[in-house]
């Protein structure tokens, strides 16, 4: 089976993937891993390191890993500073490398993401405006529009992560049989541990049929002001103005966000 993982693939994957291609087969299938939203708050500056750990069933048994880490970072003006390195298999020696840089400013509107291979950053414009507050939202307990399954929100109290106050909540999702071409019910659970001191997840854990098991640690957590630097855009880089494109609404479309 062949997968493609954008910005995500470890360098083993990709030089099979190569040499499948060039042979002409047929199939196969794009994934892309969606990891922590961090909203473009003022007034809340910290920098951490992200950990991803994506677990996936093999069938007939046993699972496949892939693991990455990166370092994430947001100012008291509200930008945001990611890095995206890829993912490789666990204990399997691979290294992993950057890949892309990330830098959104609310207040410019502006969305670089700048490729280190090609030392070329593509600048989106960026439509999210600075807050003041942030709420993540609640999925209510109930039924599903048009009766396709059910939700139960669960509320798991406060627990300190990384030094931090946090509220952490677990949603179960059903999808009924036949909602989704599944032919037996479609269980989703999504459990996030938030620190309203920063409105970020300290810790995400998404379980479903189509998703595997994808954990977001955060750690080294420093809620000083981050350096100034990190939001500089890397020397000797082009720079290809694309914000004539669709608006990005967010420097990343995520599955932590809710």
């Amino acid at each position: 089976m062949r997968v493609v993982l954008h910005l995500v693939i470890a360098a083993l994957s990709i030089s099979i993937v190569t040499q499948l291609s060039a042979q002409g087969f047929d199939g196969g299938v794009t994934e892309t891993l969606q990891s922590i939203y961090i909203p473009p708050l003022v007034g809340a500056p910290f920098s951490a390191t992200v950990h991803t750990e994506w677990v996936r069933e093999i069938p007939g048994g046993g699972t496949y890993t892939a693991v990455n880490q990166r370092r994430v970072a947001r100012d008291g003006r509200g930008r945001i500073y990611e890095e995206r390195w890829l993912l490789v298999p666990k204990d399997s020696g691979v290294e992993s490398k950057m890949n892309v840089v990330q830098i959104a400013d609310p207040n410019q509107h502006t969305l670089y993401n700048c490729w280190v291979e090609q030392r070329r950053c593509m600048l989106l414009r960026f439509t999210e405006p600075a807050m003041t507050s942030y709420e993540p939202g609640v999925i209510p307990t109930g039924p599903l529009a048009n009766n396709k399954g059910f939700t139960n929100h669960l509320d798991l109290g406060i627990r300190t992560i990384a030094g931090l106050d946090t509220h952490g909540t677990r949603d179960t999702t059903t999808l009924l049989p036949g909602t989704v071409g599944n032919d037996r019910p479609f269980v989703t659970v999504r459990e996030f541990w938030t620190a309203p001191q920063l409105g970020v997840n300290l810790l995400s854990i998404v379980d479903g049929p189509r998703t595997g098991k994808q954990t977001f640690t955060l750690s080294d957590v420093s809620l000083n002001e981050p350096d100034p630097q990190l939001f500089e855009l890397p020397e000797g880089y082009q720079v290809v103005d694309r914000r004539q494109e669709p608006a990005q609404q967010g420097h990343a479309s995520d599955q932590d966000r809710r």
